[in-house]
């Protein structure tokens, strides 16, 4: 449609209606609109057409600011959380079951030989440290180079604003404050003397100042942690197969297994490497068959396990708990012991009562929680398990790809990507440093923290523990002759208290608790709200949103209207510019024409009669080329026309 057309119509539609300025647009919107308030005020007298145009601001500014507040709470997102009860056949939870001690003392005892030589030789200069009670001229010599890559050290605290550095392996030391010192002598002395620590002492390299010293209240922690870091060091360099072949296998550790009626055994669990525990075993997991369900509550129709963990066996400087490490999970999921385990004591039977609970969470933009982890910027370097999405897994994942870009190996806890070699002492002489570092880097969690996302489905299981002695000493002794004539083949008592565990799981009642979140406030809330307001404090509908639309859309026009008579107004002041006269007439342009062809030499005009003739030969003058065209302000298609 043309566009001139097209304005027409619309000026001949306002010529109908409102008309053609903005006061006469406002007194038609004031007195047709079905709001009340706008028609008052053009209806009353002088005083009440005041009061009624300041409650009409008033109340829409209200109007306004409650559509803000309810647009802002729409906005946010927020959700409710609703708890329901129900009873179905639920599917039995994956139990995964471990050695407290990772690996047998007698298989790993030639790789450790050296660094529990040191850490004795290092506790008796501790607690004896007078060369006269030392065994120590008595004994091969130490590794040192070994003791110096993670030195303990004691830090003598008896002047806190200059504490002095003492080496448990050179009698003197001198500190950064030069300050002579000697170890301690074991003398009686009372509490308040009593002012040393034992400290791993950690540098970015060997013979560095760049070190840092993890203090610990007590000794035996300072040596659990030491002994771990120089472990993870010589076990890193084993390969898997000979770390498995080391740990506790399945058939010496499992003697017994019964879930609800049907009998199993070792043969039914599937095998896991576990850097913390070892060997461990998952029983119902579901990565080859369909998973167990449960008919029943109670325990007659749970799993049933005996256990021996084999304590005479324990490293004993690795390992300072005894027991079963177990945890309950989902099917194909990852089980991470040391944040979700429980212990299981020796000589005892563990009851553990399960109820479950089903969280399901909304996606974006409700909360920010992923359903298969794809939408997680972090690489799961636990996918090689096949075992799905869980935010341990990322933030393990997360900080085991920090190390590796910043300590340029792995560390032996945490799966590796492909290419990357584990940290040790050799290869890598700052790891521990560099380690110790970044995991008390607070910016490194938090952006692991940022990147990692919980699941938006999750199963919870909450347990109810109780235990008790198990055998009784009535009944261990055929207990034990049984037990160790099943695994061993023999008529001696190869088992005892110390090692056996029992295990009862079962579901303490048949039915599950579902917490689900909902959307607080949703578009039919936010729409039924805002109209609540509207008609509340101006009697509105959505039809008076419609008016006030129209009522815009006419403004607009009007608006268009008068920038096209504007925009022709200022085409005709361009025109009278250039033409500030009137129009010449016909006779004025004839005698123009006329007196152009004939001039004086000098360029004054001649008369007709003295025009001297064309030479012999000469074209005629071209007059056409003289002739005065007309003015485009006479022309009949000009936009500016004679009124």
């Amino acid at each position: 449609m043309n566009l001139k057309k097209y304005f027409i119509r619309a000026l001949h539609r306002l010529q109908k209606g409102p008309g053609y300025t903005y006061k006469e647009l406002l007194v038609w919107y004031c007195d047709n609109t079905n709001t009340h308030g706008p028609k008052r005020i053009i209806k009353e007298g002088p005083k009440k057409k005041l009061i009624w145009f300041f409650l009409t601001l008033l109340f829409a500014s209200l109007v306004f600011w409650q559509w803000g507040i309810l647009i802002n709470t729409y906005l946010s997102y927020n959700v409710t959380s609703s708890l329901s009860i129900g009873f179905k056949t639920m599917k039995f939870p994956a139990v995964t079951v471990c050695n407290a001690n990772p690996f047998k003392y007698s298989e790993v005892k030639h790789l450790l030989k050296e660094l529990d030589r040191l850490i004795e030789a290092a506790l008796e200069r501790i607690l004896q440290p007078t060369s006269g009670n030392s065994s120590e001229n008595a004994s091969p010599p130490l590794d040192l180079q070994l003791w110096h890559q993670i030195p303990l050290v004691l830090i003598d605290e008896h002047d806190k604003d200059n504490p002095i550095i003492l080496d448990i392996f050179e009698s003197n030391q001198t500190t950064a404050g030069n300050q002579t010192a000697s170890l301690p002598a074991p003398a009686n002395t009372t509490s308040e003397e009593k002012k040393y620590k034992l400290a791993v002492k950690l540098c970015s390299h060997q013979g560095s100042n760049n070190c840092t010293y993890r203090n610990f209240t007590s000794a035996a922690q300072a040596v659990t942690e030491w002994y771990i870091l120089q472990s993870t060091s010589i076990l890193s360099k084993v390969p898997l197969q000979e770390r498995i072949r080391m740990g506790y296998q399945a058939e010496d550790m499992i003697l017994a297994c019964l879930y609800g009626a049907e009998p199993c055994n070792y043969k039914n669990f599937t095998q896991i490497y576990h850097p913390d525990h070892g060997n461990c075993y998952i029983f119902n997991w579901g990565m080859d068959e369909e998973a167990l369900n449960s008919s029943n509550p109670g325990a007659e129709f749970g799993l049933k396990l005996i256990l021996d963990i084999s304590q005479q066996d324990y490293i004993p400087y690795l390992s300072s708990a005894a027991g079963a490490r177990l945890m309950l999970h989902q099917q194909k999921s990852f089980p991470f012991l040391k944040d979700q385990g429980i212990y299981a004591m020796a000589g005892t039977e563990t009851s553990i009562g399960v109820l479950v609970d089903e969280l399901e969470r909304m996606g974006y933009p409700y909360s920010d929680c992923t359903m298969n982890g794809s939408d997680v910027p972090v690489k799961n370097l636990y996918s090689q398990y096949n075992t799905s999405y869980s935010i341990q897994a990322c933030l393990r994942s997360c900080f085991q790809n920090h190390m590796i870009d910043i300590c340029g190996c792995g560390h032996y806890m945490f799966p590796l990507p492909e290419g990357v070699n584990y940290c040790n002492n050799e290869d890598n002489p700052g790891w521990a440093y560099c380690y110790s570092s970044l995991r008390s880097s607070i910016r490194h969690r938090q952006i692991c923290i940022d990147s990692c996302k919980e699941t938006c489905n999750d199963t919870q299981y909450k347990m109810t523990i109780s235990m008790a002695d198990w055998p009784s000493e009535a009944s261990e002794d055929w207990i034990f002759h049984i037990l160790s004539y099943e695994r061993d083949m023999s008529t001696n008592v190869t088992l005892d208290r110390n090692g056996i565990i029992k295990l009862n799981i079962y579901f303490q009642e048949y039915n599950y608790r579902t917490i689900s979140e909902s959307a607080a406030t949703t578009i039919v809330w936010l729409l039924s709200s805002l109209g609540g307001q509207f008609g509340f404090w101006m009697g509105g509908s959505v039809l008076c949103l419609i008016e006030f639309g129209e009522i815009i859309i006419d403004s607009l026009w009007i608006t268009v209207i008068n920038m096209i008579s504007w925009c022709k107004g200022l085409k005709q002041r361009r025109v009278q510019a250039r033409y500030p006269d009137a129009p010449p007439t016909v006779s004025e342009l004839v005698e123009a024409h006329t007196n152009l062809g004939f001039q004086h030499e000098d360029g004054g005009a001649l008369p007709r009669d003295e025009a001297l003739p064309p030479e012999p030969g000469t074209p005629p003058p071209n007059y056409d080329s003289l002739r005065v065209q007309p003015l485009d302000v006479l022309s009949p298609d000009s936009d500016t026309e004679t009124e």
